[in-house]
């Protein structure tokens, strides 16, 4: 059930004509006078360690002055990484997606915006028409006239409509699109950094795949030259066949595997061409015998990752937004209000139609409110906390995952350096092993499975080194990322400024791209470690 009280009045004398300016006073203190009903938000507490579990088992240094500030990739020293990053903020797709619903989110704050104001229309209408010129006698009866009359009439009117936003219902529309804007605009950095690590990834085990690829060269010619020498003594009657049957499987093996390496190689460059956003044939990237830089890291206090994380941001955000919704829903309690205003000139005939004699306005207004719904309201407004509890949760379960993930890439260069230093020593040795043991097959004293078993040990250590080198560029580039990549929530911009929301979304590249946004957020940062992986040290940085 719902009642609806309206009143109106209409005159069409200018006498009572109402001043503007008192109207427009009337509305505005009517406005002002509104309430916002609903819960104010105020950010849920998470749990923060005081540091992170695997920091005590570094050294202190001295503040990094070289380490990177701005792009965070440049710490890898490598070329093509230096050439590449900075157009997947330009023209990966998956960036602009996302930067697309950026800007839808920002029209829907427009949107819901425009209702605070009132709504200003104009209507202009003129009729001709032929009118009977009969009378009527004195009699009664009817006398038909033989002129014929034309009329002209019109009207020209303005009328003005405004809901007055009393229970903060629009507001709170308002204040929700706007936190969903933001939410979306950190979404977006989060997709740019998300992009911007899978590309260092892809360029890592491309880089891999060329060292892979000269060993397995290296150890092609080598194996050819132990074959020859190994023919040569077949041919003298001084070895088994066999001998020359296990050398020569085994270089064929070996060139095997370095065809096979051809295919992950391919895989890489044209997973490297999509992410920035070009068909795999468009890119060429050339063999390259230099690896990336491992770089150093910069590790901020826990209680930092919360304003540096793009998701935990857009986390953040959605509750913000879910909170403001729950106002939406309770203010349907309320009654609806609104008020109306039509004025204008109307005239039969038209000339003279701008006369004050056909001045007319009139000025209405209605309430209307729900008696009975069925409970749908309360349903309405229970389904809303339910939405901010599960956005309270996911915020939490983010926060929770982001601190998983700094520990995981910490731990995981932490004990990867320690393999590192062991598989040192093992090459080392390896390399010994094999010439020692082919020597000794030339001398006689072993036989080719000893030469065999010794070569095979040394290719397996030395993939092995190359493989945990790989892993530590990759632990590194994920640590880059689950820091934030120099992004802060200081990035975020409020939708409910026009000129400052405008300028975050002229183009995918300024508002998303955390190589645009760590520059400054990087001067922002709190004291933080920085982690020399392989080094055993840690450096407390003051971040300039």
């Amino acid at each position: 059930m719902t009642m609806k009280i309206s009143t109106e009045r209409m005159t069409g004398s200018r006498a009572g004509l109402p001043s503007i300016a008192t109207l427009a006073v009337a509305m505005l203190a009517l406005f002002n006078a509104g309430c916002m009903v609903g819960p104010d938000y105020h950010r849920p507490q998470v749990s923060v360690p005081a540091t992170y579990s695997e920091l005590p088992g570094w050294t202190q240094a001295e503040p990094n002055a070289t380490g990177p500030k701005g792009t965070w990739w440049s710490a890898f020293n490598d070329p093509l990484i230096d050439e590449l990053e900075p157009l997947v903020a330009v023209s990966n797709q998956t960036v602009r997606v996302d930067y697309a619903n950026y800007q839808q989110a920002l029209a829907e704050v427009r949107a819901a915006h425009a209702a605070l104001f009132p709504t200003i229309g104009a209507t202009g209408s003129a009729t001709r028409e032929r009118a009977s010129s009969g009378s009527v006698s004195a009699s009664g009866s009817f006398v038909n006239g033989t002129a014929t009359r034309i009329v002209n009439s019109g009207s020209l009117e303005g009328n003005v409509s405004w809901a007055p936003d009393l229970w903060g219902q629009v507001r709170r529309t308002v204040e929700e699109n706007a936190a969903s804007a933001q939410s979306s605009e950190a979404t977006l950095a989060n997709a740019t950094l998300s992009e911007q690590v899978a590309l260092a990834t892809a360029i890592i085990e491309l880089r891999t795949s060329d060292a892979n690829i000269d060993l397995l060269q290296q150890t092609v010619v080598a194996y050819q030259h132990y074959l020859d020498v190994v023919t040569e003594q077949d041919r003298a009657g001084t070895i088994a066949p066999s001998d020359v049957i296990t050398a020569r499987s085994q270089l064929n093996t070996a060139k095997s595997d370095l065809i096979a390496l051809g295919v992950a190689r391919a895989q890489n460059a044209h997973a490297i061409a999509v992410l920035i956003g070009k068909n795999p044939e468009e890119l060429s990237i050339t063999h390259s015998t230099a690896m990336p830089a491992l770089p150093s890291a910069p590790v901020g206090l826990p209680s930092t990752l919360l304003e540096r994380r793009p998701d935990i941001a857009a986390a953040e955000r959605k509750m913000a937004a879910q909170n403001a919704a729950i106002g939406v829903e309770v203010a349907a309690y309320y009654p609806d209000i609104s008020l109306s205003a039509v004025a204008g000139f109307t005239q039969s005939p038209l000339s003279g139609l701008l006369k004050a004699a056909n001045y007319v306005w009139s000025l209405g207004g209605s309430a209307t409110e729900t008696l009975f719904d069925g409970g749908l309201r309360s349903a309405d407004v229970d389904a809303a906390k339910a939405a901010y509890d599960a956005a309270v949760a996911n915020y939490r379960g983010t926060v929770l995952g982001a601190f998983q993930n700094v520990e995981d890439d910490l731990s995981g260069l932490r004990i990867l350096a320690e393999q590192a230093l062991v598989l040192e020593t093992a090459v080392r040795d390896a390399d010994r092993g094999a010439e020692i043991a082919f020597n000794e097959y030339q001398a006689g004293t072993v036989d080719y499975t000893t030469v065999a078993i010794a070569q095979a040990t040394q290719l397996t250590t030395r993939q092995t080194a190359l493989n945990v080198q790989e892993s530590r560029l990759l632990h590194a580039a994920s640590l880059f990322g689950d820091l934030g990549g120099g992004w802060s929530t200081d990035e975020l911009h409020d939708p409910r400024h026009p000129a400052e929301a405008s300028s975050a979304a002229t183009a995918p590249s300024s508002a998303s791209s955390p190589s645009a946004a760590s520059a400054s957020s990087a001067t922002s940062s709190a004291t933080s470690a920085a982690i020399v992986p392989g080094a055993r040290q840690v450096r407390h940085d003051q971040n300039d």
